[in-house]
């Protein structure tokens, strides 16, 4: 696994390489803008609407009035430490309802840009956008979406219960973050595998034997977010390209 996580940072650079030599940059600024812009936003609503939801569950639950009684300094910081813990989590689950929707969107561009990624890479031209195709993308995209949706909800919803435990509690955004990263990573490498004729099915479970590059793909993914604006820009258009590279050389038949 680990061996395919390096292989997946290695196809960043080569995706660069790639988007240079062959002028993709247009491919590259007009999703990237649009998630961008998306992003900013929906960041804003998701932090604020976390905070919310952790600030009425200490009400209900009364916390804060105990640890008030309590007067304990150890256990303050142990609560205020896991409310950090359960936004984080909050966050990264709001963020991963985000990026389903982005992938339903952007689907048709991201499937585009990944075949011409391999058809540049065997040295032959790939035409525009055929519509049965594109309808044939979006509704694959759709179902995997979905899919992938409902599975990571269903881990979020046991790492968010888990968050609420001290101490213990305080790995759960590290747990959620390589989830994450998975469940991305795996939307990019299927563009790949719908092109070499897998069904969903196969393309799931070529993709669980190869969960190394999925969460090397999402890992650096998620990194590029701490390069403000360029990295956000940047960021979607070259891991599906990163992808493409990264499953260029395995056995998809």
């Amino acid at each position: 696994m680990l061996k395919e996580i390096i292989i997946a940072f290695q196809s960043y650079y080569k995706a660069h390489q790639f988007i240079s030599k062959h002028r993709l940059w247009k491919w590259i600024l007009i999703p990237g803008i649009l998630y961008t812009l998306l992003f900013c936003v929906g960041m804003y609503f998701f932090w604020e609407s976390s905070n919310t939801a952790v600030s009425w569950l200490s009400r209900v639950i009364g916390i804060d009035k105990w640890l008030h009684h309590q007067q304990s300094s150890f256990l303050s910081f142990i609560f205020l430490m896991g409310g950090i813990m359960v936004r984080l989590v909050l966050v990264f689950f709001y963020f991963s309802l985000f990026k389903y929707l982005f992938l339903i969107i952007g689907s048709p561009v991201f499937a585009y840009l990944s075949e011409q990624t391999e058809a540049l890479i065997n040295g032959k031209e790939y035409n525009t956008f055929q519509f049965r195709q594109l309808w044939r993308d979006m509704q694959r995209g759709i179902r995997l979406a979905l899919r992938n949706s409902l599975w990571q909800t269903v881990y979020t919803v046991s790492i968010l219960i888990l968050s609420f435990f001290p101490l213990v509690g305080w790995i759960t955004p590290v747990i959620s973050t390589f989830v994450e990263c998975y469940y991305y990573g795996f939307s990019m490498l299927d563009y790949s595998c719908e092109r070499h004729k897998l069904s969903p099915a196969a393309s799931i479970a070529f993709i669980s034997q190869h969960k190394g590059l999925a969460v090397g793909n999402g890992m650096v993914f998620y990194g590029m977010h701490f390069i403000p604006i360029l990295g956000w820009v940047l960021a979607p258009s070259y891991a599906v390209i990163a992808a493409t590279i990264s499953l260029y050389h395995q056995n998809l038949e």
